[in-house]
C-alpha cells in the first residue's frame, strides 16, 4: 500500500553558495538512505531559502517481507564427533538463533550449515525519523554552526519539522524539534505558522502565504520580469548563471527591479562595476548598444506592492561600495605600477617570494622567446616583471579576482606597449574549461612562463596534487599549457624545457612532472586511452606533436575497418620484439628471395622518402603498406635457417615498425 509522504526541514536563511555546492549531491544522498531501507521511490526535491523538502507522491506505507539465506561453514568442520564446534556456534551466533535451528544445505561441494529467516517488513512511519537524522547529517555545507543549548551542529539552526504520511503526523525529531503539521509563511506576508492536514494543503497553503516552493518556478519568474525590463527600457541584462542561481536559492518571491548608480562611476573599468555589484550585492549588470550603462538589476524577495523603497535602499547601497572602488582606482593610478612590494609577499614556503617568483618565470620567457623566436625580448622581461604588480594595488587588495586585469588597466594608462599591457590581461589564461586563450604568441610566452614556473616550483617542494585536492590548480595548469600549444602552434618539447630549467628547482622530480603532464593528456583528449598510451610511447614530448598525432590517429582507430588493420600491424609488433627497433636496421636486398621482400621494401621505400604536410596524411601512407604486408606474412618464412637471410627478413619488418613508432606505437591499441 502507498501513500503521499512529505517532508519539510523548516530552517534559518541558508547561505546559498554554502547550499548550491552541496545540491547536486542531496537527492543522490536521500535515494541512498531510502534504498539503503528498502523503500527506494520517486521523489522530487525542493528548496527555498527557510526550507528543505522531500516530495513523495507514492510511497510505501511498509517495508516489503524479505528472506533472509546465511551460508557458514562445510559440516565437517561445523561438527566434530556429532557435537557443534566452535565455526557452528559462532555461525548460529551470528544469525541470532540457537544451534539447533541451524540447517544443512548441498550445494555441490558438500554441505555446509545453513540458515533461513523470513523478515516482515517494518512500519516505515518507524523508520523515517532515523531516515531523516541520518539524510541532515550527511549533508556536508562546509562550516556548521550550534544554536541554544545543543552540541550537535548544521548549517543552520533548525526550526520545525514536518513528516507527513498519508495525513498522519509520523513521530520523529530533529535537533530537539519535533515533528508537526505547521510551516511558515513568507516572512512579510505573517510571522505566525501556519498548519496544514495533508500534502496538497500544505502546497496550496504556501503558494498563498507568498511562498514559490519550486526553484524552477522562480528561475523563471526572474528570466521573465528581466525580460520584461529589457524590453520596456531597451537594454540587455548580463544574465550571469551562477550569480542566477544565488538569487533562486536566496529567495522565496523574487521580484527583479532595475535601479541606477551615479554616471560619474563609469569612468571605473567595466570589470571593477560588475564585480562590485556582484560580488557585494548580488546584483545583474545592464548593457545598452554593447556598452555597461549606470543601470543594475537586484531581485528582491519583498513581498509588496510598492518597491519604490527598495530601489532606492540598494541605490544607496550600491553608492558606497563604487565610491570605495573609485578611491582605490585613483590611488592605484597615482602610485603606478611597481613590483617592489613584491619582494615582501611570500609566494609559497620554500620558494621565495612573488618577486623570485617573477625572476624564475622571466628565465623561462627568455628560453620560450629563443624557441619561438619572439625578438622583443625587452618588453618580454618587462611584462613578465610586471605582470604580478598588480598584487599591490588597492584594487586587488579589495578584488582579488581581478588580479591581471588590473594590471592591463594600469599599464595601460602608464602608456606601456600594448605588447605589454595585453600579456598582463592574459596571463592567467586559460583560467577554466572554457575559457579564453592568450591572443598572441608573445602573451603566450608570459602565460607559459606562470604555468611552468607553477609546476616546476611546486613538484620541486613536494606540493603535488593528490586524489581530488589540487590547491594550486597543477592539473588546471598542465591542461592550459596543451591548449596554448594547439592554439598557436608552438613547438613546447617539455622534457627539453623542465631539463633546460631545472637547475632554478632544487629537489625537482623530473620524471614525477612529466608522468603528472603525461595522465593530465588522458583528461583533456576525449580519444580511445590506448591511443594516447600508443603516441607517448612513441618518445614525443612536443605538447603540440603529440595533440596532433592524437587528432590524427584517433579518427583511424575509431574507422569501421580498423580491425583489419591492427591485426596486421601487431604483427608486426610480434615480430620484432626480440630485435632493438632504436638503432638503425641494416637492409640487403642481395638476401631476398621472394618477390613479396622486394614488393614491400620498394613500397616501404617510396612512403619513407616522401615528405608529408600532416601526420594524416603519413599515416595514410603507412597504412597503404597493408597488402604488401599481408602477401608478406603470406608467402615469406621469416624465421630462416639461415641466420642472415632470417634477419635481414625481421630488420624489414622492423623499418616498417619504425616508421609507424614515430607516430605511435601501434601495439599499445586496443579496440
Amino acid at each position: 500500500m502507498n501513500k503521499p509522504l512529505l517532508i519539510e526541514i523548516g530552517v534559518e536563511e541558508l547561505p546559498a553558495i554554502p547550499f548550491l555546492n552541496e545540491l547536486p549531491n542531496i537527492e543522490k544522498k536521500w535515494s541512498d538512505i531510502l534504498e539503503k531501507n528498502r523503500l527506494l521511490c520517486d521523489f522530487d526535491f525542493f528548496y527555498t531559502p527557510r526550507r528543505l523538502v522531500l516530495w513523495h507522491r507514492e510511497f510505501q506505507v511498509s517495508q516489503e517481507d524479505s528472506l533472509i539465506e546465511q551460508f557458514g561453514a562445510p559440516v565437517k568442520i561445523a561438527y566434530r564427533d556429532g557435537e557443534p564446534t566452535g565455526a557452528a556456534l559462532g555461525f548460529a551466533k551470528k544469525c541470532g538463533v540457537d544451534i539447533s535451528e541451524i540447517g544443512k544445505m548441498d550445494q555441490g561441494k558438500g554441505e555446509v550449515l545453513y540458515f533461513k529467516q523470513e523478515v516482515k517488513g517494518s512500519l516505515s512511519s518507524t523508520l523515517l525519523n532515523n531516515m531523516v537524522n541520518e539524510f541532515i547529517a550527511s549533508l556536508n555545507f562546509g562550516k556548521s554552526m550550534r544554536w541554544a543549548s545543543r552540541t550537535d551542529s548544521f548549517i543552520r539552526p533548525i526550526r520545525s519539522l514536518s513528516i507527513i504520511l498519508g495525513e498522519e503526523i509520523v513521530d520523529a525529531e530533529l535537533f530537539g524539534v519535533k515533528s508537526s503539521n505547521f510551516s511558515f509563511a513568507h516572512r512579510m506576508v505573517s510571522y505566525e505558522p501556519f498548519t496544514y492536514s495533508f500534502a496538497g494543503d500544505y502546497f496550496c497553503k504556501l503558494d498563498k502565504n507568498g511562498v514559490i516552493l519550486y526553484p524552477d518556478e522562480r528561475r523563471e519568474k526572474i528570466l521573465s520580469q528581466m525580460k520584461d525590463i529589457e524590453q520596456r527600457h531597451n537594454v540587455k541584462i548580463d544574465i550571469d548563471k551562477e550569480l542566477l542561481e544565488e538569487v533562486v536559492a536566496i529567495t522565496e518571491y523574487p521580484t527583479a527591479l532595475i535601479g541606477q548608480f551615479d554616471i560619474e562611476f563609469l569612468e571605473l573599468p567595466e570589470e571593477v562595476i560588475v564585480t562590485s555589484m556582484k560580488e557585494h550585492q548580488r546584483y545583474f549588470a545592464v548593457y545598452k548598444d554593447g556598452n555597461l550603462t549606470n543601470n543594475f538589476i537586484v531581485v528582491s524577495n519583498s513581498k509588496t506592492e510598492d518597491f519604490g523603497y527598495i530601489i532606492s535602499g540598494n541605490e544607496k547601497v550600491l553608492r558606497p561600495r563604487l565610491a570605495d572602488a573609485m578611491f582605490f582606482y585613483k590611488n592605484d593610478i597615482k602610485k603606478g605600477l611597481s613590483n617592489e612590494g613584491l619582494k615582501k609577499l611570500v609566494f609559497v614556503e620554500g620558494l621565495g617570494s612573488m618577486y623570485e617568483k617573477c625572476e624564475r618565470e622571466a628565465k623561462i620567457a627568455s628560453y620560450l622567446a629563443d624557441i619561438f623566436k619572439v625578438e622583443e625580448k625587452e618588453l618580454l622581461q618587462k611584462s613578465v616583471m610586471l605582470s604580478k604588480a598588480d598584487l599591490m594595488s588597492e584594487m586587488v587588495y579589495e578584488f582579488t579576482e581581478l588580479q591581471g586585469l588590473m594590471g592591463y588597466y594600469y599599464a595601460k594608462i602608464a602608456n606601456e606597449d600594448e605588447l605589454v599591457y595585453t600579456a598582463l590581461k592574459e596571463q592567467y589564461l586559460p583560467d577554466g574549461e572554457d575559457s579564453e586563450l592568450p591572443s598572441n604568441v608573445f602573451s603566450s610566452i608570459v602565460a607559459l612562463s606562470y604555468k611552468l614556473d607553477n609546476l616546476m616550483g611546486l613538484f620541486s617542494v613536494g606540493k603535488i596534487p593528490t586524489g581530488s585536492k589540487d590547491p594550486f590548480g597543477l592539473r588546471r595548469a598542465a591542461a592550459g599549457i596543451v591548449k596554448i600549444a594547439m592554439e598557436h602552434k608552438l613547438a613546447i618539447d617539455l622534457a627539453k624545457i623542465i631539463d633546460a630549467l631545472s637547475a632554478n628547482y632544487k629537489n625537482l622530480d623530473k620524471k614525477a612532472l612529466i608522468e603528472f603532464f603525461n595522465e593530465r593528456l588522458f583528461k583533456i583528449f576525449e580519444v580511445n586511452p590506448t591511443v594516447i598510451k600508443a603516441v607517448l610511447a612513441s618518445g614525443e614530448t612536443d605538447v603540440y606533436k603529440v595533440s596532433q598525432k592524437l587528432c590524427a590517429l584517433n579518427p583511424i582507430v575509431q574507422s569501421d575497418n580498423f580491425k583489419e588493420y591492427v591485426a596486421t600491424f601487431k604483427r608486426v609488433a610480434n615480430i620484432i620484439k626480440d630485435i632493438d627497433t632504436s638503432k638503425e636496421l641494416a637492409i640487403d636486398d642481395k638476401l631476398f628471395e621472394n618477390k613479396e621482400e622486394t614488393e614491400l621494401f620498394t613500397k616501404y621505400n617510396e612512403v619513407s622518402s616522401r615528405t608529408y604536410a600532416s601526420y594524416e596524411e603519413e599515416l595514410e601512407a603507412l597504412f597503404s603498406l597493408k597488402t604488401q604486408l599481408d602477401n608478406f606474412f603470406e608467402n615469406v618464412f621469416v624465421n630462416h635457417e639461415n641466420e642472415a637471410i632470417k634477419t635481414n627478413r625481421k630488420n624489414l619488418i622492423g623499418l616498417v615498425y619504425q616508421g609507424f613508432k614515430n607516430i605511435a606505437d601501434i601495439k599499445e591499441i586496443t579496440i
